[in-house]
């Protein structure tokens, strides 16, 4: 299976509460942070859910 590496590029201030929680389930906590995950279909709709605040890069 194919890994994808997130970083988080905008902040998490002032969002969503939902949104916050899905960031903090990826494993972002800070800006700038990078985390690899497996490209899973449930990974993959977390991170489309919070597409403005990160970006991806397949590895």
């Amino acid at each position: 299976m194919a890994k994808i590496k997130v970083t988080q590029v905008k902040s998490q201030i002032g969002r969503l509460q939902n949104q916050k929680r899905t960031l903090e389930a990826l494993g972002l906590r800070k800006m700038n942070q990078v985390v690899e995950h497996e490209a899973t279909p449930q990974i993959l709709g977390m991170v489309n859910k919070v597409k403005h605040l990160v970006s991806v890069e397949e590895i």
